[in-house]
C-alpha cells in the first residue's frame, strides 16, 4: 500500500513538472514570435517611409498588416523622422505579452572625440 501511494505521489511530481517545463517553454516560443513580428513589421513599416517599396497604404497601416500576419496585434506605431517604432502585442495562456521594435536609418557613426 505505501508503494503505491509513492508510486502515485511521484508521478504526480513528474506530471506538474513536465506542465510547467512546457508553460515555460510556450512561453519562450510566444516570446520569440513576438520579437520577429515586431522586427517584420517595423522593418515593413520604415522601407514604406524611406520610400524602398512603393506602397498605397501609409507606414503605420501597413506594419498593421504585418503583425496581423504574424497573429499579433499592432498596439502602438510611431513615426519620428526616418525611424519607425511599433509595439505588438498577443496573448499566451490568457496573460499578455507585448514586443517592441525600430527600424529606420542607421544613425552616423560616433566621432573620435
Amino acid at each position: 500500500m505505501a508503494g503505491s501511494v509513492l508510486a502515485v505521489g511521484g508521478i504526480a511530481v513528474v506530471a506538474v513538472l513536465g506542465l510547467g517545463a512546457a508553460m515555460v517553454g510556450g512561453a519562450g516560443v510566444t516570446s520569440q514570435r513576438l520579437a520577429a513580428a515586431a522586427d517584420a513589421a517595423a522593418l515593413a513599416a520604415a522601407d514604406a517611409v524611406s520610400g524602398a517599396i512603393p506602397v498605397a497604404e501609409e507606414p503605420c497601416a501597413l506594419a498593421a498588416l504585418v503583425a496581423q500576419a504574424h497573429a499579433t496585434v499592432l498596439q502602438d506605431c510611431r513615426v519620428d523622422d526616418a525611424v519607425v517604432i511599433v509595439h505588438v502585442a498577443a496573448a499566451y495562456a490568457g496573460f499578455p505579452a507585448v514586443a517592441g521594435s525600430r527600424a529606420g536609418a542607421p544613425e552616423p557613426p560616433a566621432g573620435d572625440g
